[in-house]
């Protein structure tokens, strides 16, 4: 049976294009089982085509038109110049929050817009616990904070809060960081396999316009070959990870299928990269193509969120366990 969410908060209904005075206020979210007869992406004309995939509906498609939008005339004019300057800018964030792209599948009460885990996956896709040092120690009704991460690094001395500040129990920090971690290697994974359809696209586009020995390269047999090749390691991986985003949303995602998509997507994410890359050949390395740049940013994909090590490490254990 078909569920349906009502889109009754004004970020959801500016989502769902229904912004200013006088706005249909009966607007619906469909949030379960979609359109089976929708293509999947190894059918459809490019891999980034809104409408194909039967994880989503005809109301995720909107969002997804909305969500590009938003990023093609927000985010992609000033890429170079956050670049530049080495952060983003805070009024991005402000946009953002304004057009409900922050916090979309937490409920309206806790401060997000109320939509599903498949609305979060459209954000991700168009956009070391063990590592994190710190200590808290009570003062009166305070807490002072002291400690330190790794990858971007952080140090926290004497960082004084209020009781009010505490989130959950005392002392159940890390294990509500662990009860998330399943999402948040499914999120790097997601964005992983969303990047290895970026780079496809780009990559079919420019082998379809270059020319050498009088011809385009996409009339040789070995581009051809690779192409087919590539098309079919990004569709098979974003075959798995849709299944996993469907296992997460039901609350069935464990820890070592989590570890897989986030292993497996991000290795993936690197040698769709490597390739691409080539494929361009010496103007693949020219900072000016995004092929370039997603090679950069392809290679912290394996580090953060925990080591590809760290997860084979999680999916062996899950393998030689008697539990």
């Amino acid at each position: 049976m078909a569920s349906w969410r009502r889109l009754a908060s004004p970020a959801l209904r500016g989502l769902a294009g229904l912004r200013g005075e006088g706005a249909a206020p009966g607007r619906y979210l469909h949030t379960e089982n979609h359109d089976t007869a929708r293509l999947e992406t190894s059918s459809a004309k490019t891999l980034m085509d809104i409408g194909t995939r039967r994880i989503f509906s005809s109301d995720h498609d909107i969002f997804r038109q909305s969500v590009r939008k938003f990023f093609q005339e927000a985010v992609v004019p000033y890429h170079a110049e956050w670049e530049k300057a080495g952060q983003v800018s805070r009024e991005l964030w402000e946009k953002a929050g304004q057009q409900g792209l922050l916090g979309v599948n937490i409920a309206e009460e806790r401060g997000g817009i109320g939509g599903d885990l498949f609305s979060a996956a459209v954000v991700w896709e168009e956009h070391d616990l063990q590592g994190v040092r710190t200590f808290a120690k009570k003062d009166g009704s305070d807490w002072i904070l002291n400690g330190s991460k790794d990858t971007a690094e952080l140090f926290f001395e004497d960082v004084r809060l209020p009781a009010s500040a505490l989130l959950g129990h005392e002392n159940k920090g890390f294990y509500y960081l662990m009860a998330e971690l399943p999402q948040e290697r499914l999120l790097i994974a997601d964005m992983a396999i969303a990047s290895c359809e970026f780079m496809f696209e780009e990559t079919r586009n420019y082998v379809k316009q270059r020319k050498a020995f009088g011809k385009t390269i996409a009339h040789l047999q070995t581009v051809q070959h690779k192409l087919a090749e590539l098309k079919t390691q990004v569709c098979v991986g974003r075959a798995f990870l849709d299944s996993c985003l469907q296992l997460h949303s039901a609350k069935r995602l464990d820890s070592a299928t989590a570890s897989m998509a986030k292993y497996w997507a991000s290795e993936l994410q690197n040698s769709v990269a490597t390739q691409c890359v080539q494929l361009h050949g010496g103007w693949g390395y020219m900072w000016e193509y995004p092929i370039a740049k997603c090679f950069v940013d392809s290679r912290v994909q394996p580090i953060y969120g925990g080591t590809n090590e760290i997860m084979k490490e999680l999916i062996a254990r899950d393998i030689v366990s008697d539990k």
